[in-house]
């Protein structure tokens, strides 16, 4: 690829975002509005030829900016050199929350609260501490290949060099890898066991903002959810989730829109009883308990994150048992 700063390839970890939204990430100056105009004009290329803004890119594809996008890539090059230092706190922290590594991957229990990227007031984010996983300080910089969001924690993968980026980024959207998810839910969902198959758009709400809703087939996205309840107290119940489909809040979403919302969960409904009195903490109740692929060498690898604090004092509130399988 040319040295010319205005060609820039989209990594693996970036495979399918859309084009405004990677334009925005390397650009942050730059507007929603201006991102989609260029697109629209023709003034940004993808493999040389006129792209959309909502396209979706692929890993290893380049993108040709237009010469205004020059000054913003370097001012963002002085932001970054003066850009915000892992502690020391942080990087034990952040080692100490690794729970399995290989030659290619490493796989850390993400805690809640900890958002996985940066963005408008979002200082301290796990992608700005992932020095602190490399084994030697010439090794590749461990990269991001998925995501959970900031108030969602537990299993998360990342890759230690850019071929086991490639791979994994490959894997989890072709869906070879497995994810399990524990959400304690407010009512208990019917049947104990099934399928929540509901197409996924984003629509503007009351009270402002945007959020994830179930829409007729043709309007949306396909969003598939299979689900289990694993145990039922008081008000709520356990329930172990599997995505089919990695749409935007899919979980949440569809888990609101049975009427069984996440406790917690103020953006999806979760708020809707006030659960003082059962002594359960108003903090986003999901967990990615576990997730298991296959490695880039074939072998086989499943691990599982225990439930964060928050979450073990509601089980202990409501008798579930937080070592069970699921």
């Amino acid at each position: 690829m040319s040295a010319d700063p205005l060609h820039r390839e989209v990594g693996p970890d970036e495979d399918g975002q859309r084009l405004d939204r990677w334009l925005r990430k390397h650009l942050p100056a730059l507007s929603f509005g201006e991102a989609q105009r260029w697109a629209r004009t023709g003034q940004v290329r993808v493999d040389g030829k006129r792209a959309k803004a909502d396209q979706r890119l692929t890993a290893g594809a380049v993108v040709r900016l237009p010469p205004p996008a020059l000054p913003m890539l370097e001012a963002k090059a002085e932001g970054r050199a003066g850009a915000r230092q892992t502690t020391a706190e942080e990087a034990e922290f952040l080692r100490g929350r690794v729970l399995l590594e290989t030659p290619d991957l490493i796989l850390i229990d993400k805690p809640s609260g900890l958002a996985v990227q940066g963005g408008s007031g979002t200082d301290r984010h796990l992608d700005g501490m992932l020095d602190a996983l490399k084994r030697h300080p010439d090794d590749e910089r461990p990269r991001l290949v998925h995501r959970l969001d900031r108030d969602t924690s537990g299993v998360l993968a990342l890759a230690r060099n850019a071929r086991a980026a490639a791979w994994a980024t490959r894997a989890f959207r072709e869906r070879t890898t497995t994810k399990i998810y524990w959400a304690v839910t407010l009512g208990v969902p019917r049947p104990a066991r099934g399928v929540i198959d509901l197409p996924l758009a984003k629509r503007q709400v009351e009270r402002g903002g945007e959020r994830m809703v179930a829409v007729d087939e043709g309007d949306g996205q396909t969003a598939v959810t299979e689900y289990e309840v694993l145990a039922a107290g008081g008000p709520c119940a356990l329930v172990a989730l599997k995505p089919l489909t990695g749409r935007t809040h899919q979980i949440r979403a569809h888990l609101a829109a049975i009427g069984t919302p996440i406790v917690g969960d103020l953006k999806y409904g979760g708020q809707a009883v006030d659960l003082r009195g059962e002594g359960l903490p108003r903090r986003l109740h999901l967990h990615a308990r576990r997730l298991t692929l296959d490695g880039p060498d074939g072998r086989r690898i499943s691990v599982s994150a225990a439930i964060p604090p928050h979450m073990a004092q509601s089980f202990d509130r409501l008798g579930f048992d937080p070592e069970m399988d699921a």
